[in-house]
């Protein structure tokens, strides 16, 4: 049995890292999960195009979703292997929540092989991904802020301490991604420094929460770029144009977000830096099976 899921990317509304609430909207780009279960319990995971890319968040959550799932697929999970394959369009460690949409494509992919995928809540397949990613070391938070927005597209506000889904809405906006050439990965951020921004991030969370989505963007940028020591030129090249812009996740992308006009003029500012700059659609779907 076989099964494929696509799921998307992300960009930061609200890091979680200063109080545990965040908040993000899912962005059009997009990876791939393939699963194909086997009868020899081995879970082998693969990622294309980087032979030695670590797979374990994938192989994770293969095995969480086997290990739930397979006695409702009519399986004994001790029997139950797999393969799993990603490919992605998402820049990794680039604050771009590759590891969640990965997580959730890998998810939904084992549901999809296991012939289960319609009887389970997205929301608790999304929490078996943050499982997984907790499991594999690869977020300090646990992520259920970005990878519900991947999940369910739109932006969504949720408390990462209690994987508890606040809030979602649905953007109509275009999103403008300046990705610089470094990475930056999730769990070697300064946690204890995004922590002393906590009433900078409280403040945030009303905005979100009142629907003030592009203005919580940006009071989230310029605080945690001066709590993680990154740039606010780039921030400052987009402002007064957009409706909102910010650091997305603990960097080194940012993402800005209003109407293509304007946002095609800061894209003429952000190309003239070193890095990848992209013109994405905001998601308002999330992860499906193919």
């Amino acid at each position: 049995m076989d099964g494929r899921a696509v799921a998307p990317a992300a960009g930061t509304v609200l890091n979680a890292l200063a109080t545990g609430t965040g908040s993000a909207f899912a962005i059009d780009l997009e990876t791939t999960a393939t699963v194909d279960l086997t009868d020899d319990d081995e879970i082998v995971g693969e990622i294309a195009d980087q032979p030695d890319a670590d797979a374990t968040l994938i192989e994770r959550c293969a095995e969480l979703t086997i290990a739930e799932y397979a006695d409702a697929a009519g399986l004994d999970e001790t029997d139950v292997g797999a393969r799993v394959r990603t490919e992605s369009e998402v820049p990794m460690a680039a604050g771009l929540k590759s590891s969640s949409a990965a997580a959730n494509a890998t998810v939904l992919a084992t549901l999809d092989a296991l012939a289960v995928a319609d009887a389970v809540d997205r929301i608790d397949a999304c929490r078996l991904g943050v499982r997984a990613a907790r499991d594999a070391g690869v977020t300090a938070t646990g992520a259920f802020d970005d990878a519900s927005a991947s999940m369910l597209g739109g932006v969504t506000v949720t408390d990462n301490t209690s994987d508890a889904l606040l809030a979602r809405d649905e953007v109509d906006w275009w999103a403008l991604v300046y990705t610089p050439p470094e990475q930056a990965y999730s769990a070697d951020a300064d946690v204890s420094a995004c922590e002393r921004i906590a009433p900078m991030a409280t403040l945030v969370e009303e905005l979100a929460l009142d629907g003030r989505y592009g203005e919580a963007m940006t009071v989230n940028g310029f605080a945690f770029s001066a709590a993680l020591e990154f740039s606010t030129g780039p921030m400052i090249d987009a402002m007064p144009d957009v409706d909102g812009v910010s650091l997305s996740g603990t960097g080194p992308s940012y993402v800005a977000v209003g109407e293509r006009e304007p946002l095609e003029a800061v894209r003429d500012r952000w190309t003239d830096r070193d890095g990848t700059t992209r013109l994405l659609q905001t998601r308002t779907d999330g992860t499906r099976i193919q």
